[in-house]
């Protein structure tokens, strides 16, 4: 770690989870997580306003934690980065609102990035620069696709995504169905390490030769498992829940795994990273490698702390948008629930000199007031 690389705080809230964290180049120096979960559980699912409310209430407090984890002042920060979408409005509204606030006060740039990408860039921080171009399966409650990086902070490329649930989506509304509790991954994962895989011949959606090969679609099988526990109870039958698990889950692996591999194969690329949520999943994890040492390919996936949604994911992508002199973004930056992951970063306008945005009309007495 060298003093000149950029040290950058990131704000992550575009769902339920309030993450900051602070890097410096590749380096992690905190990651601070003020998660809203356990209230949501009696709802079933994530409701927005609850996870904007519980945002609003946590910002301030796990900004400070993370300063004082790493060990450094707001005023020796680089840059302030924040997750600008995509995510639930109300949500990424409150880290967007902050993150300003912090930037114009402290008159440091801004930069807001994007969800997916900064689920890529995170593996950095844990194995070292990212590969270019780098091939990406992000799997996660909202999302589930296959991205091509050359470049990480300007060139994302789209190579297949969910057509209808996202993966983790998936396991939510199982679980719901099985009678686990929200959220569903972690439960699913659990019981079926002790469950037979093999057991039940669930479909694998859009595997046909005719289908797109790096689409993804779990909407079929979700009600296809639906199906078949609403048959076995209506039987009198008692549901094998460690099977059902360890079926489904096997169903959602075996397309994730398959059509990366592929997707790396056809693009020339000689390794895969995996991140977002359901990369946590210990059985995709083990496909994956599995599939991964038969074609050739390295694998990389962070610890599974690193998977879930976080702050460090977002300060890695703002470092090295620092690093690579990317354009800062505007005081006027908006959150934008679907902002495409063609988008690593919302650069402001290029005004006639310098960055996009002059910090010298910050008055002081609003830099005193910020924490030291």
């Amino acid at each position: 770690m060298a003093a000149d690389e950029p040290l950058v705080l990131g704000i992550e809230t575009s769902c339920d989870e309030t993450g900051v964290g602070i890097v410096r180049g590749t380096t992690l120096l905190a990651d601070a997580v003020a998660s809203s979960v356990d209230t949501h559980a009696r709802f079933g699912g994530v409701v927005p306003e609850i996870a904007s409310r519980a945002h609003l209430e946590a910002m301030v407090p796990t900004i400070e934690r993370a300063l004082k984890q790493a060990g450094v002042s707001a005023r020796d920060l680089d840059g302030i980065a924040v997750t600008s979408g995509p995510g639930l409005a109300g949500a990424l509204l409150v880290g967007v609102s902050a993150a300003k606030a912090y930037a114009y006060a402290l008159g440091k740039p801004l930069y807001g990035v994007n969800h997916l990408a900064s689920h890529i860039c995170v593996d950095q921080l844990e194995h070292g620069p990212l590969p270019e171009p780098t091939m990406a399966l992000l799997v996660s409650g909202g999302h589930s696709s296959l991205l091509l990086a050359p470049d990480i902070t300007s060139d994302v490329r789209p190579l297949g995504a969910t057509i209808d649930d996202a993966a983790g989506e998936a396991f939510d509304k199982i679980a719901r169905v099985l009678n686990l509790g929200f959220p569903g991954g972690p439960v699913i994962d659990r019981l079926a390490k002790e469950g037979d895989p093999k057991s039940i011949a669930f479909p694998r959606g859009l595997t046909g030769p005719r289908d797109a090969p790096y689409d993804f679609s779990f909407s079929g099988l979700k009600t296809s498992v639906a199906r078949w526990i609403e048959a076995k109870r209506a039987a009198g039958e008692e549901v094998p829940v460690r099977d059902v698990a360890a079926s489904f889950q096997e169903a959602v692996v075996d397309v994730l795994t398959r059509k990366a591999v592929r997707a790396c194969k056809d693009e020339g690329v000689d390794h895969l990273m995996i991140g977002g949520g359901v990369a946590a999943n210990s059985r995709l994890r083990a496909l994956a490698q599995e599939r991964c040492e038969r074609a050739g390919i390295r694998l990389r996936v962070p610890r599974p702390g690193l998977c879930t949604d976080n702050g460090a994911m977002v300060a890695a992508l703002g470092a090295e948008m620092v690093a690579r002199n990317r354009r800062p973004s505007d005081l006027e930056l908006s959150a934008d629930s679907s902002l495409p992951v063609t988008e690593p970063h919302v650069p402001g306008v290029q005004h006639g000199h310098g960055h996009a945005h002059d910090h010298d009309h910050v008055h002081e007495i609003s830099k005193d007031n910020l924490y030291s």
